[in-house]
């Protein structure tokens, strides 16, 4: 269970706060002054702590200056009811995760939580490498002692104590995160912030924002002005995933800040020093998107100063037995299940299988096997494959499209008969309602976060779950 601090002498503000995030499954200590606040982060394990910047015994940027001393990689959200320009790029540079003005809404706060939460994870979580890390039991691994995996550790080790930037490559599922991750952490820049960006996930018109940060005004919606991760990162490491999927403008702002450390918040005239290093992963061919005009050349050289390329799992399938016994205690643990053997005839059966989703295919495919499994064996029965031919992978529009056509070409006969002259409006209601459903299924049912994955407002999303009746 993660532990969120709440430090605001507002006793109502407390219990608003404590209620819902005890109900999400957090534990929730609440405190009402900095000393409390001190001892209480310096005696628990704290995951999150959201501190007030004017408590009754000090201001909370103090606070924070003493947390960072202790806990330099402790996201804390400042929460101010006296937001300054000056308090804001303080906060930040102290340190601060986020910061939020009061009075803010609930949704608004929850969705700061969840992404403190996540970076507090990919901090503080150990990925073990052979040879450059001993094995610790709470730690992700990287597995694997196939040639091509050698030397993948041998350029992490090159590379991360440099601030070179690195271009991370390699198909969908292979691992491209934990291998940012393992450079940050056996950096010098290992007790400073780590964020990962996934440029693929956020619209096209929220990551600019995301990225540099935004004035109050600078757009439709810019209600207040926001600091953006490269200010958030200061003097630490982010993670540019999926760089492929940026548009032009914002690339041409990346190579801006590669180039001279600098950049501008959108709508803003100051100019802003961006002590980071960038990390980037794709799982595109970024020579091709070269070609077509979509991916900046000047950019791509600088982002492959060192470049490393996780091989797919089809080339070190020598590397599947011991993956798969790794997983295999894993979610043993995670999932409580009582299986206590692997059956060997398993292994011929993985090894004969193209896995086109790479390690996390396989990963799944062990969790479901596990769940499956009815005595204490795991058998080649609990192994089931999504088939290739009905596995969907798509590396651009193009792709997606054409998967797309293949999808829906067999049922549109019938879907014509059923609806008849009311196709259009009645196929695209069914689209929207499933993507509704999707969107806030990944985000836990988080609406604000929903909306912008789906790229449109909250308001417009709180309409169509009441008129799809998706308000459980």
């Amino acid at each position: 269970m993660e532990t969120i601090v709440v430090v605001d002498d507002d006793l109502s503000l407390c219990h608003f706060l404590t209620k819902p995030l005890s109900q999400k499954g957090y534990q929730v200590i609440a405190c009402h002054n900095g000393k409390q606040a001190l001892e209480i982060i310096n005696e628990q394990e704290a995951d999150l702590i959201l501190l007030d910047n004017k408590l009754p015994d000090r201001m909370g940027l103090e606070i924070l200056k003493d947390i960072k001393q202790t806990r330099p990689k402790m996201p804390v959200i400042i929460m101010t009811a006296f937001g300054t320009t000056d308090t804001a790029i303080e906060a930040m540079r102290l340190g601060a995760f986020d910061y939020v003005l009061k009075p803010f809404e609930l949704e608004e706060i929850s969705e700061l939580v969840v992404k403190g939460l996540e970076a507090n994870k990919l901090m503080k979580k150990a990925v073990a490498i052979p040879a450059l890390s001993e094995f610790m039991e709470d730690s992700d691994q990287i597995i694997g002692k196939s040639k091509a995996m050698q030397e993948v550790y041998k350029l992490i080790g090159q590379v991360a104590e440099s601030d070179v930037t690195v271009l991370i490559r390699g198909e969908s599922g292979t691992g491209k995160e934990l291998v940012a991750r393992a450079i940050y952490q056996h950096s010098h820049r290992k007790d400073a912030p780590f964020l990962a960006i996934n440029c693929a996930a956020i619209p096209e018109t929220l990551l600019e924002s995301e990225l540099f940060g935004h004035e109050k005004g600078a757009f439709t919606g810019a209600s207040k002005k926001r600091i953006g991760k490269f200010e958030q990162c200061n003097q630490g490491t982010i993670l540019l995933d999926e760089v492929g999927d940026m548009t032009l403008a914002t690339q041409a702002k990346i190579l801006r800040v590669l180039q001279e450390g600098e950049f501008e918040r959108i709508g803003g005239n100051e100019t802003i020093r961006a002590d980071v290093r960038v990390l980037a992963s794709t799982n595109r061919r970024l020579e091709e998107l070269i070609n077509q005009g979509k991916f900046r050349e000047d950019l791509y050289y600088r982002l492959k100063i060192m470049s490393i390329t996780l091989p797919p799992l089809k080339e070190r399938k020598e590397d599947i037995q011991e993956l798969t016994e790794y997983f295999f205690h894993l979610y043993n643990r995670q999932l409580g299940t009582q299986v206590r053997y692997i059956d060997p005839s398993i292994f011929n059966k993985l090894f004969s299988y193209s896995w086109s989703g790479n390690v996390r295919e396989l990963a799944n495919t062990i969790k479901r096997g596990l769940i499956l499994a009815k005595g204490d064996v795991l058998t080649a029965e609990d192994i089931i494959f999504d088939t290739e031919d009905s596995a969907i992978s798509f590396a651009n529009e193009e792709e997606l499209e054409k998967n797309l056509n293949k999808m829906l070409d067999p049922l549109f006969s019938d879907i014509l008969r059923f609806w008849g002259t009311g196709l259009h409006s009645n196929l695209l209601e069914k689209v929207e309602k499933f993507l509704i459903q999707k969107s806030l299924a990944e985000t836990s049912g988080n609406q604000v976060q929903a909306a912008k994955l789906l790229g449109i407002s909250r308001n417009t999303l709180r309409h169509r779950i009441e008129k799809y009746g998706l308000l459980s």
